[in-house]
Formats: C-alpha cells, sequence, structure tokens
C-alpha cells in the first residue's frame, strides 16, 4: 500500500520547514503540496509579511506543489476558517488525508488545529511536539536551515533583529525571557536555504517598515531567485 498523503501547513519559517523535513526523512507519508494563507491586495505571506514571489522560489526549491489560501487583509476568524474549510476539501478530493504542522508546544493551538480537522477526516501530525526549544533552535542551525528574520515583535525584541540571519550571533543574544524559537511570536523567519532545498533562494533585504505594530524587513527577490 501507497503512504498516506501529506500536505504541509507551511508559513515559510523554520518551524515548518524542520517539521517538513522531518516527515520527509521519517517516510511514513507521501508529502505531496504545501499550504500557505496569502493575503489579498498585498501578495504576501499573512503574518509573516514575505512576498508571494518568495513563497514560490520554496515551494520550486523544495519541488513540491503549493497550495495558497487567499484572505482578507485583517482577516477573522470566520472567514480564515471558511477559506480553509474550502482548501481543504480541495486536497481532500486529490487524496489528502494528512495534514503537517510545526507547532511546537502551546496545546489550545494544537487543539484549536485538530477541532478544526476533526470533522473533515484529515488527521493532523505535529513533528516537532514537546521538543525543548533551546536545543531545537540550535538543531536547525546545525542541520543548514538558513533563516532569515522577517518580522519582528517590537515589544519582546529588538526592532533592529528585523532582517538579520537567524544563526548562533542572534541566539547569543537572546534575552532569556525569549523562546529562542519565537513560539511565543516574538519573530517570524523566512527560511532561504535548507538541506532539502535543490538550491538556495538568493534575496536582499530592502526597506524596513512598522504596520500594524510590528517590524517588517521587506525581502527581496534576487534577478537569479528560483522561480
Amino acid at each position: 500500500m501507497s503512504n498516506p498523503k501529506l500536505v504541509m501547513c507551511w508559513s515559510g519559517g523554520k518551524d515548518s520547514a524542520l517539521a517538513l523535513h522531518r516527515l520527509q526523512q521519517q517516510g511514513q507519508f507521501d508529502v505531496v503540496g504545501l499550504l500557505t494563507t496569502v493575503t489579498q491586495g498585498w501578495d504576501r505571506i499573512s503574518m509573516h509579511g514575505v512576498r508571494d514571489t518568495l513563497l514560490a522560489a520554496q515551494a520550486a526549491a523544495l519541488g513540491l506543489p503549493l497550495h495558497r489560501v487567499w484572505i482578507p487583509p485583517a482577516c477573522i476568524n470566520a472567514d480564515y476558517q471558511a477559506a480553509m474549510a474550502t482548501a481543504i476539501e480541495r486536497l481532500k478530493a486529490e487524496g489528502v488525508s494528512v495534514m503537517g504542522f510545526g507547532d511546537l508546544y502551546f496545546e489550545d493551538i494544537r487543539k484549536y488545529r485538530e477541532a478544526q480537522l476533526e470533522p473533515t477526516g484529515v488527521q493532523p501530525v505535529f513533528p516537532l511536539w514537546g521538543l525543548p526549544t533551546q536545543t531545537l533552535a540550535h538543531t536547525v542551525i546545525r542541520e543548514g536551515f538558513r533563516a532569515r528574520l522577517c518580522c519582528i515583535d517590537p515589544r519582546k525584541v529588538p526592532p533592529a533583529w528585523a532582517g538579520r540571519d537567524y544563526d548562533e550571533a542572534l541566539l547569543a543574544e537572546m534575552p532569556p525571557d525569549i523562546d529562542p524559537c519565537a513560539e511565543n511570536g516574538e519573530f517570524h523567519t523566512f527560511v532561504y536555504d535548507a538541506p532539502n532545498f535543490r538550491e538556495p533562494i538568493l534575496h536582499t533585504v530592502g526597506e524596513t517598515v512598522l504596520r500594524d505594530g510590528f517590524w517588517f524587513a521587506d525581502l527581496v527577490p534576487s534577478a537569479r531567485t528560483v522561480a
């Protein structure tokens, strides 16, 4: 029998990237695509603010189809749930029966995902669940995941961190009250290279802007970026 088909809930950041790699390494599922929410009008990954062109480059580097879930700006939960439900039904019609997540330890988020998927029959899996984030942060770097901070909550970490690499130097500067994997929303990342990427995603750091209380580093694809 063939393995169950799995689509990864993909934010473009380090946790979903490591979770995807773990699922591919385990070999229990046939990973057949990425599922990402993208904000209409902005053409950027929701919450992270990364350009859709760079999201597409990630999918190309991974060799996986990209399934976008378009949501409106200032999206309310009802609209988000409706958009996700439509996407999940479409994926089920393609034979998908499992969805992967990069969540680490927030029980309420996990229970929310499980509750939303339970009526659909799609099984959620959490390959990184419960792993200590102090160890996990160093694992990401040691295993060759290269990521850049694309969104910063200035109430928790310095705004100047927007656009910085997620590396050992950054971890060394991390205040002790900050989760090094940013599970509390301290920052978000964009992965531009990984062990399962065909090649790195070339980009530059453009303007850093303050929007809705968060600092966003505008990552700009280079001419040779994977497409």
